[in-house]
C-alpha cells in the first residue's frame, strides 16, 4: 500500500518534472487591446479642471480635483491646520529636519501675504531638501555600502552615487535627465565624472563577488537590475517574469529578457576608474616630472662613474634615487562603482528557461515592453554602446504612460503618506486603482510642461489647500466645522479622498536627525564616505573583527543620517526598530509599526541619553539656571512651541526635586523626546 502511494505521488509529479526539463521556450502570449486599455497603460491625456461650488477654497489646480470629488459625495474638506502644525509639517516633509526656533519666530512674525510660500521657497533652495529627497530615492535604488550575503564585503566607493543623488535633487536636475544619466550616463556623456557616477544606480543592489560561478553571479545581478527598473521607473513588478510569463500583468518572459538585453553588454560587477580632467592632468604632470628627474639622475650617475677616483658612496646614493624614481607611482585615479560597456562582442542576449542560468533559451534582442509600445519587437538594432541610452530615451518620452505617472505619484506619497495610487511600485493589475485618476494624469502631464522640475512639482503640492488641511479637530472650530469634520471621518475613514491630512510618524532618519538638531549637536557637513558611529556594546559583541570600525572624528558621529554607513547585514539599531527597509529590495513605501522596542530604545539607548544630556547642558548655559526659562527654551527646541501654563508648572516642579535636580533637566529632555508630539506630524 505504501509503495503504491509513493508511486502515485511520483507519477503525479512527472508532468511537472518533464515541464521543468523541457528546453523549449514557452510560446509568447499576445498583448490584447483590453490589456492596453488598463488605466496605467492608457495614453496620457491632460484632463480639464473640474468645476467646483466652493472655488474660493482652491489655491492650485490640485484643489479643484480634490474638492470636486468631496463635493460629489456631499462632503467638505477639513479646515486649514494652524500655522505651527503647518510649518512643522512642511519643514519635515521637504528637509527631514524640524524648523529651528529662529525659523518658527520668523514665520510667526511674518503676517504678510505669501509668508508660507516664502518658507516653501526657502526650504526647496536648501541642501537639506536634496538630502531628504535622496533618502526616498535611495530606498528605491536598494542603496548600501556593502554587498550583502554571507561576507557582506565593503564597497569603498558606493558613497559617490549617494552624493550624486543628493546633488541632483539639490540642483533640481530635470527628472528626465536624472533618469537618463542613471541608466546610461557613461554613454550619454563619457567625459563627465558625474555622469559615470550616476550609473551607480545599476550597481546598488546586493552582489556575491566571491561566488565560484561568475555566470550565476552575473545572471542574478542582471535580473535584479531589470526587476528594479521595472518597479522604480515603470511601476511594475517584473520579478516573476524572469521564470515564467507574468500571472497577472501583460508581461511575458520574453518581455523580461528583451528588457534585460539592454544591459547584457554592460559590466555591472566591477569598479572602474572615473574620467577626470584633474586626474589626467595630474598623471601627465607626474610622468613629465618623472622623465625629467630620470634624465637628470642618469646624467649625474654617468658623470660620477667617470670620475677618477670614483666616489662609490655618491654613486650608491644616485642609484638609490634613480630606483626610487623608477618605482614611483602616479597619483591614484578616483574609482567608482559605475557601469561600463563590455568589449566581448560575442556575448549575446537570451531567454533563460525557468530563469535558470544553466538553461539557455532562444536569442532575444533589446526591445521595449509590448503593452506600452506596440512596435517593441521591431526596435532598431544598435551597437552595444547605445543600448542603454536607447532605453533611457524611451523611458523619458513625455508621452510615456507609466514613467511620469509613477514619479508624480511618489511625490504625492511623500507629502500625504499615501499615493493617489496606494501601490506606488505596482501599477499593474494586482495594484490598487488610483483614487483620483484625473488628478494623477493632470500631474503627469504637468511635470514635462514644467521642464521636468521636481522642485516645482513639490511646490505645487505643498502650496495646495489640500496639503494645508488639519489632521485633527481643533478646539477653536465652530459647530459647523465640527459637524463637517465628523461627517468626513464617518464617510472616509481611510482618508482616500484626501479631505484631511493624515497623521504620520517621522521615519527613522528624521527621528535621529531631529534629536540631534534639538540638542544643538547636529553636524551639517555634507558628502564623503559613510560614517560609522559607535554601536551599543551588546551589538558590538556579536560582530566579527573590523566589521564596524568606528569613525575616528567624533563630530562626524552627529552628521545627518543619510551619511551613515549602510551595511546590509547590520542595520543601525535605531533605524532597525523604526522600520528602515531592507536594502536588498526596492522599497516604494516604508512600513509603520508600533512596537515595544521603539519606546524602549528612545527611553534607554545611549544615543537618546547623550542627546538629552547635551541638550540639558545647553539649556543650563542659556538660562542662567532659571527653571522656568529652561522649560520655555526646552519646549521651543524640542516641540517648536511654548509650554502652556499647566505644562510649565509641572515641569518646574519636577526640576525642583531637591537631590535629583542634577539629572532632572536631562530626564525632562528625555521625556519630551518620547512624546508623540515630537515623533508625529499633524
Amino acid at each position: 500500500m505504501r509503495q503504491s502511494l509513493i508511486g502515485l505521488i511520483v507519477f503525479s509529479f512527472l508532468p511537472l518534472i518533464a515541464s521543468a526539463e523541457d528546453d523549449t521556450a514557452p510560446a509568447e502570449p499576445p498583448v490584447t487591446e483590453s490589456d492596453r486599455d488598463f488605466w496605467s497603460f492608457r495614453p496620457l491625456e491632460r484632463p480639464a479642471l473640474p468645476n467646483v461650488e466652493n472655488s474660493d477654497w482652491c489655491r492650485t489646480p490640485i484643489d479643484r480635483f480634490i474638492l470636486a470629488r468631496l463635493e460629489s459625495d456631499g462632503l467638505q474638506p477639513a479646515p486649514e491646520a494652524d500655522r505651527h502644525a503647518l510649518l512643522r509639517r512642511v519643514t519635515f516633509d521637504l528637509t527631514g529636519l524640524p524648523p529651528s526656533p529662529a525659523e518658527i519666530a520668523s514665520f510667526e512674525a511674518d503676517r504678510r501675504p505669501g509668508a508660507y510660500e516664502r518658507v516653501v521657497d526657502r526650504l526647496l533652495s536648501s541642501r537639506a531638501y536634496g538630502e531628504r529627497s535622496a533618502q526616498h530615492w535611495l530606498d528605491l535604488a536598494r542603496y548600501a555600502d556593502t554587498d550583502g550575503f554571507e561576507h557582506d564585503l565593503v564597497r569603498p566607493n558606493a558613497w559617490r552615487y549617494r552624493d550624486w543623488v543628493i546633488d541632483a535633487f539639490s540642483d533640481d536636475m530635470p527628472y528626465d535627465e536624472f533618469v537618463r544619466l542613471q541608466l546610461a550616463g557613461d554613454e550619454i556623456n563619457p567625459e563627465s565624472t558625474a555622469a559615470h557616477v550616476a550609473t551607480g544606480f545599476l550597481m546598488c543592489g546586493p552582489d556575491m563577488p566571491d561566488i565560484n560561478l561568475q555566470e550565476e553571479r552575473r545572471h542574478t545581478v542582471l535580473n535584479g537590475v531589470t526587476a528594479t527598473i521595472g518597479s522604480v521607473f515603470l511601476g511594475l513588478q517584473l520579478e516573476c517574469a524572469a521564470c515564467h510569463h507574468h500571472k497577472y500583468d501583460p508581461v511575458s518572459q520574453h518581455d523580461f529578457y528583451r528588457l534585460r538585453a539592454f544591459f547584457d553588454f554592460t559590466d555591472l560587477l566591477n569598479e572602474h576608474p572615473l574620467p577626470s580632467r584633474d586626474a589626467k592632468a595630474a598623471k601627465a604632470a607626474f610622468q613629465a616630472n618623472q622623465r625629467a628627474e630620470w634624465n637628470r639622475l642618469e646624467a649625474e650617475l654617468a658623470a660620477a662613474r667617470n670620475d677618477r677616483p670614483a666616489d662609490e658612496s655618491r654613486i650608491a646614493k644616485l642609484e638609490a634615487e634613480l630606483q626610487a624614481v623608477k618605482t614611483a607611482k602616479p597619483p591614484p585615479v578616483p574609482m567608482g562603482r559605475v557601469a561600463r560597456n563590455r568589449s566581448d562582442s560575442d556575448a549575446g542576449s537570451y531567454l533563460w528557461l525557468r530563469g535558470d542560468f544553466r538553461r539557455r533559451g532562444p536569442a532575444v534582442e533589446p526591445a521595449f515592453l509590448r503593452v506600452v509600445y506596440e512596435d517593441a519587437d521591431s526596435a532598431p538594432e544598435q551597437p552595444a554602446r547605445l543600448r542603454r541610452s536607447d532605453l533611457a530615451d524611451w523611458l523619458t518620452q513625455p508621452e510615456h504612460p507609466l514613467v511620469t505617472r509613477v514619479i508624480v505619484n511618489r511625490v504625492w506619497q511623500q507629502h500625504f503618506g499615501r499615493g493617489l495610487c496606494a501601490t506606488a511600485s505596482d501599477f499593474g493589475f494586482m495594484g490598487e486603482w488610483p483614487t483620483h485618476p484625473e488628478l494623477l494624469d493632470w500631474l503627469a502631464r504637468e511635470l514635462p510642461r514644467q521642464g521636468w522640475s521636481l522642485k516645482k512639482l513639490h511646490r505645487l503640492v505643498v502650496t495646495s489647500t489640500a496639503y494645508r488641511t488639519a489632521s485633527y479637530r481643533g478646539p477653536e472650530w465652530n459647530r459647523r466645522q465640527r459637524d463637517a469634520w465628523q461627517d468626513l471621518l464617518s464617510a472616509d475613514t481611510d482618508n482616500d479622498l484626501f479631505g484631511r491630512m493624515s497623521r504620520r510618524r517621522l521615519d527613522a532618519e528624521a527621528i535621529r536627525d531631529a534629536m540631534l538638531s534639538a540638542s544643538g549637536t547636529l553636524c551639517r557637513q555634507a558628502g564623503g564616505p559613510g560614517i560609522r558611529p559607535p554601536l551599543p556594546n551588546e551589538v558590538v559583541g556579536t560582530l566579527l573583527k573590523n566589521q564596524w570600525p568606528v569613525t575616528e572624528n567624533e563630530t562626524d558621529h552627529r552628521r545627518r543620517s543619510i551619511y551613515l554607513f549602510v551595511r546590509r547585514n547590520l542595520t543601525y539599531p535605531m533605524f532597525d526598530v523604526f522600520d528602515r527597509p531592507d536594502t536588498n529590495r526596492s522599497c516604494p513605501r516604508r512600513g509603520e509599526t508600533t512596537t515595544a522596542p521603539q519606546a524602549l530604545h528612545l527611553l534607554n539607548s545611549g544615543f537618546s541619553r547623550r542627546c538629552a544630556d547635551e541638550l540639558a547642558d545647553q539649556l543650563r548655559t542659556a538660562s542662567d539656571g532659571e527653571p522656568a526659562a529652561q522649560v520655555e527654551l526646552l519646549y521651543r527646541r524640542v516641540l517648536g512651541r511654548s509650554p502652556d501654563s499647566a505644562e510649565l508648572q509641572r515641569a518646574v516642579e519636577f526640576l525642583n526635586q531637591g537631590s535629583e535636580s542634577e539629572t532632572a533637566l536631562s530626564d525632562l529632555c528625555l521625556a519630551l523626546f518620547n512624546l508623540n508630539e515630537f515623533l508625529y506630524l499633524d
